[in-house]
């Protein structure tokens, strides 16, 4: 898949593009089968939500399992972003949040790029957010809310919330996502299970919780720029990879067919990606 310029243009405005139904039902269907099996499974790539077994976050499935191993080199996502950054591309993080109904928590306002400066040293924010609905999206399941081009601002001021939900993160104070509103206003793309959205990883966004009875389950892999690897390894490697070996994309219908994928994480999680890595 190739971006056009007005597409590209329209990305560098707004700080997001978003593809309706991009991927068909079939392939949606391979995915959605195998994530009931890891969120099953009692791995530390599980993070659960406070005070509930429902899982909020599965971190590195590509790691260990075989379709999401398959989706992590999918054309579809890898080339646009490989030709709007002009570079090969790692996988820094990959997860797959999943906003179950009546149980999925809000994500608070937030800018991605602020915690991997912060907390991993990613030098530059050449690093893109590739999220996939494996749910239909509504007003009333948590739709991911954008405010269009906050990224323009660069890095903006934020504070580490450990204590808001199950998963910490640095977020934005709400004077300043006031300003924010007022100078770009909100959007929340919706659409079926299939559409995809690239966003830029200073693009400050949030989700609220989900009241409704539909889950929300989506795919979120973020694509950084080889040159712009991360330089501090503080986090666990589930969540912050350490392998900065370029991407290689599969053939177009890789979610339909076999094809060969390594799994290096099948047999569990090694234990030196369990904790971070002090400095010497």
């Amino acid at each position: 898949m190739k971006l056009m310029p007005e597409q590209i243009q329209q990305f560098e405005r707004e700080g997001y593009l978003f593809f309706p139904s991009l991927f068909s039902r079939e392939e949606i269907a391979v995915l959605n089968a195998e994530v009931p099996r890891l969120y099953a499974q009692q791995r530390p790539e599980n993070v659960r939500e406070k005070g509930s077994d429902a899982v909020r976050t599965n971190f590195a499935a590509h790691m260990y399992s075989y379709p999401f191993a398959k989706l992590a080199r999918h054309p579809r996502m890898v080339r646009p972003v490989m030709q709007i950054y002009g570079d090969e591309l790692y996988m820094h993080q990959f997860k797959i949040n999943g906003k179950m109904a009546f149980d999925g928590d809000v994500w608070q306002w937030h800018q991605d790029y602020g915690t991997w400066k912060n907390d991993d040293l990613m030098p530059e924010p050449r690093a893109m957010n590739v999220a996939i609905f494996l749910n239909d999206v509504n007003e009333f399941n948590g739709p991911l809310m954008f405010i269009p081009g906050s990224h323009q601002l660069g890095v903006i001021d934020a504070q580490h919330d450990t204590s808001t939900t199950s998963y910490p993160l640095w977020t934005i104070n709400h004077d300043t996502i006031r300003k924010l509103v007022e100078r770009g206003g909100m959007v929340a793309p919706k659409g079926p299970a299939g559409s995809m959205i690239l966003f830029h990883s200073c693009l400050v966004h949030a989700s609220t919780s989900n009241l409704s009875p539909w889950n929300r389950v989506a795919v979120y892999l973020s694509l950084c720029a080889v040159s712009n690897h991360i330089r501090r390894f503080k986090r666990p490697e589930y969540i912050a990879h350490r392998d900065f070996a370029p991407l290689r994309c599969l053939p177009d219908d890789c979610l339909l067919k076999n094809y060969e994928v390594p799994l290096p994480w099948k047999d569990g999680t090694p234990a030196d990606a369990l904790e971070g890595v002090v400095a010497a």
